[in-house]
Parts: C-alpha cells; structure tokens; sequence
C-alpha cells in the first residue's frame, strides 16, 4: 500500500508540473508504419511527364527507404505543429545528401522541386545546417553562419544556408545515426547523436507538413516518429 501511495504522490506531481509549465507531451506516433506509404504522397516533378520512372520511395525490410532519384519529396497529408520528430537514418552505400523538410507548405515553391518550408540537413558532414525554401529562421551570428547580410534571401540565388554549430557529431558512414527535431512556436532546434546542433527562432512559419527528401542519394530510415508538443 505504502508503494502504491508512492506511485500515485510521484505521477500527482509529474502531472502538476507539466500542468503548471505549460507544457504536456502527447503519445509519440509512428510516421511511417513499416508496411506502407499510408499518410504520405509524393511530389516527384519528373514524374509528371513519366509515369514510366522508378518511384523514389520505398518500404524495404520494414524501412523506409529514399533512392535519391528521381529527384523528389515524401510529403504527410497531415499538418503538424508543436511538434519533436526522432529519426535515426543511415546512407547504407556511398554518403550524400538528403535532408527532412518542417513547416511545409506550397509545393514546388522554389527551383521547381522544394516546397516551401525550412529545411534540416542531412547531407553527409553537414547534419543539422538549415536551408530556408521560400521561409526563414535566424540564428545567433548569423552573419558567421550565414554570410554578408546583403546576400541573405528565401529564393533562388540568395544566400539560404545557415551552417551548424559542430563538424563532428555524425557517425562513419554506413553507421546509423540518430537525429531529434524539435519545433515549438516559432523555433527550431536540432540534436545529431545526442549533441544540440542547431537552435533557431523567429521562424516565418509554425506549423505545416513534414516532408522527407529524395536528393540524389540512397537513405534508409528505420525509426521515423513525431510526438506533439503543447
């Protein structure tokens, strides 16, 4: 009796903290369910003159998996806001790039391929940089992170990339590594394996689709989850 009294007292006062703080946490949800594209649709641009092309999307062995061409997204039908994605991902073959998209919107918005949001990188030695797609973010010194001022912009031939705040946080190749994205308001911040690579505020958008990147190199992905944030 005396245990269970101890029980009760400890989850009274978890839930008064998180009552009392403003904040709760929801259960986390898979956002791919290891069978399927269910909740997902893509945007692949070439394949609108090719229904011929290889889909750049795939569930293998209970993973999703982005071949990298063609080019293209994996977008959720549903918008989300308030928000902690965990993934942990690897490049099984030769590294390179792909990234996961928040806050996404209007497709096509930029180049004719992204759609508008904020990207977090995953781009082999670049894990956790930002690249702002028609939205924007900022960081402390940005000017160190992200060039001359006068070349900043959210469209094509502006400065978009803002770098992260370590070089050493990803695992070898053909390692997994884990990366969190957390979105609250109009912030962002971003761990690789454990290490806060990113933190930024004042983001133009708070809410929208999440959406994962077909960009030229084969990705495999064997957690993908969201829990919501309020």
């Amino acid at each position: 009796m005396h245990l269970i009294n101890k029980k009760v007292l400890l989850a009274f006062i978890l839930l008064s903290y998180f009552s009392f703080s403003g904040l709760s946490y929801s259960q986390t949800i898979p956002l791919f369910n290891g069978k399927n594209l269910e909740g997902w649709h893509m945007d692949v641009p070439d394949m609108d003159d090719d229904k011929t092309l290889r889909a750049p999307f795939v569930v293998r062995e209970g993973m999703l998996v982005s071949l990298g061409t063609p080019l293209g997204h994996l977008i959720t039908d549903k918008e989300y806001q308030n928000y902690r994605i965990e993934t942990e991902y690897r490049f099984p073959g030769e590294p390179g790039n792909c990234g996961i998209l928040v806050h996404a919107s209007t497709p096509r918005a930029l180049y004719d391929m992204f759609p508008q949001s904020i990207e977090v990188q995953m781009m082999h030695e670049n894990a956790g940089d930002f690249w702002c797609i028609v939205e924007d973010i900022e960081v402390p010194d940005m000017e160190e992170r992200r060039g001359p001022k006068e070349e900043w912009g959210i469209t094509e031939g502006k400065n978009r990339r803002i770098y992260n705040l370590t070089d050493s946080s990803e695992k070898p190749p053909g390692e997994w590594n884990e990366m969190v994205i957390e979105c609250v308001g109009d912030e962002i911040k971003v761990w690789v394996n454990g290490d806060l690579v990113n933190h930024g505020f004042n983001a133009t958008a708070q809410k929208g689709r999440i959406a994962v990147q077909a960009e030229g190199s084969e990705v495999e992905f064997k957690k993908l989850t969201l829990t919501r944030l309020n």
